[in-house]
């Protein structure tokens, strides 16, 4: 009995109409990327395990993808150890490699081996599927691509602020209604020095990161867990949820933050990409928001999130500025920033919403009907001159049916069809008919052409 197919949960299958809306999302992004001189790169699926452990703290190691080594790899093995069933020890003599879990990490492994061949600062952007291991639902994927351009070699804030017109610009393309949401970790740095916990910046951050989900009282309980004490989580509340203004929140956060140094330097730097973006008549709005955190340990100064507002979804654009990612491979001092546009969540709210522009989805433009041997043959001269003319087109393979054909036809949603006939041989011309209208009238190759092409 054959085995019924399946697809591995998490991911999905595209077909030409879902490819099509997938390709303007790329295009249009890739388009803006390339208008702000950005450069595009790629890097293999997998990577090794010691490039990627250890950089999205301790939920992202265990999301990680971890591929199986070739050949007898139990063989290295003793009974004592596979008995123990310690995956943790276990896996690093199974395995060495693992697929990206996201297009940044393997970004800065790229910076540090080709250092040589790079001029800085370095601006490259990266269109490709990652991995992550997580638990599948609606908006969340297992296998799912990401759109990131980064900048590196500079601390310029100016870079922060263009990848914030970047995003403006972008959804500004697709119509899509979004908020953009601006904070800083050297400002939750600061926040964990006031409440006295500083090394406790990594739970506080996870934490925070997760108010929206989980409410309140589910992120004291969670800080609780993890140590935080009771005290310091009443002097946490106040400040994360903090409202009114840009200029209100950053107000009050000097004076909040008065006593931690990075706490105001992150202050600062919020300050000034927002009184910098305020001027610039963006169609988004810039919202300064103290409860983004961005759970990944890598980000050390200014942290984005876009959210869609009129539909219910995740995070669709995230990213931030990290200073000490390419440290880890042995290349210090270089600083980063960079934003990861979520392609498939942006192809639902897309779809949702119903924006794809007709021309995006649009596929073959015009059918030529199959007669017979001697009619396909002279199709095929006047098929070559069509698509000269830059008209998607194409003849139907076998001599069928009538009815077979403008079925194929409509189920392909292709607007013209072209009929040559012995009749239309004869007079050198062509029977076009509109699918839409039903009209249809003989003409000169040279009005066809100009026909479709309006």
């Amino acid at each position: 009995m054959a085995i019924k197919p399946s697809l591995p949960k998490g991911t999905r299958d595209f077909s030409p109409v879902e490819m099509a809306k997938r390709n303007y999302i790329f295009d249009t992004i890739r388009d803006v990327y390339h208008l702000y001189g950005f450069q595009q790169i790629e890097t293999p699926a997998m990577e090794t395990l010691s490039t990627l452990m250890g950089k999205y703290g301790e939920e992202g190691d265990q999301l990680l993808f971890k591929i199986l080594n070739s050949g007898d790899y139990l063989s290295k093995f003793s009974d004592k150890e596979l008995l123990s069933r310690e995956s943790n020890q276990l896996i690093s003599k199974f395995s060495d490699k693992g697929l990206r879990y996201d297009l940044t990490v393997p970004f800065a492994r790229y910076v540090v081996m080709h250092r040589n061949e790079i001029t800085f600062p370095f601006k490259r952007y990266q269109i490709q599927p990652v991995w992550r291991a997580d638990r599948p639902q609606k908006g969340r994927y297992r296998e799912f691509y990401q759109c990131d351009a980064d900048i590196i070699g500079s601390d310029s804030l100016l870079n922060e602020i263009e990848l914030v017109e970047i995003i403006d610009t972008v959804f500004s393309q697709f119509g899509i209604r979004v908020a953009i949401k601006l904070n800083n970790r050297k400002i939750l740095s600061g926040i964990a020095e006031v409440i006295g916990q500083e090394d406790k910046i990594v739970d506080i951050t996870v934490a925070i990161d997760k108010l929206d989900k989980i409410g309140i009282e589910n992120v004291h309980k969670e800080l609780l867990a993890k140590g935080v004490s009771q005290e310091s989580i009443e002097k946490l509340k106040p400040i994360i949820e903090l409202s009114g203004t840009n200029k209100d929140k950053i107000a009050t956060l000097k004076t909040v933050l008065s006593e931690s140094e990075i706490g105001l330097q992150g202050v600062k730097e919020s300050e000034f990409i927002l009184n910098t973006v305020a001027p610039m008549e963006l169609t988004n709005a810039v919202d300064f928001d103290i409860t983004l955190a961005r759970g990944l340990n890598y980000y050390t100064g200014a942290i984005f999130e876009v959210k869609a507002l009129d539909v219910e979804i995740g995070s669709i654009t995230g990213g931030g500025r990290y200073d000490n990612l390419t440290g880890v491979f042995g290349m210090k001092g270089v600083s980063g920033v960079g934003i990861s546009f979520g392609a498939d969540r942006i192809f639902d709210v897309l779809n949702q919403l119903d924006l794809y522009p007709k021309e995006a989805i649009h596929g073959t433009s015009l059918l030529f009907v199959n007669f017979g041997d001697d009619e396909a043959l002279f199709s095929l001269k006047a098929l070559a001159e069509v698509r000269k003319a830059g008209i998607s087109s194409e003849i139907y393979p076998d001599a069928a049916k009538m009815r077979k054909q403008m079925s194929y036809a409509n189920s392909n949603g292709i607007e013209y069809v072209a009929m040559i006939g012995e009749s239309e041989r004869k007079a050198n011309k062509i029977t076009l008919r509109n699918m839409a209208t039903g009209n249809q009238e003989l003409v000169s190759l040279e009005q066809l052409i100009s026909e479709i092409g309006k």
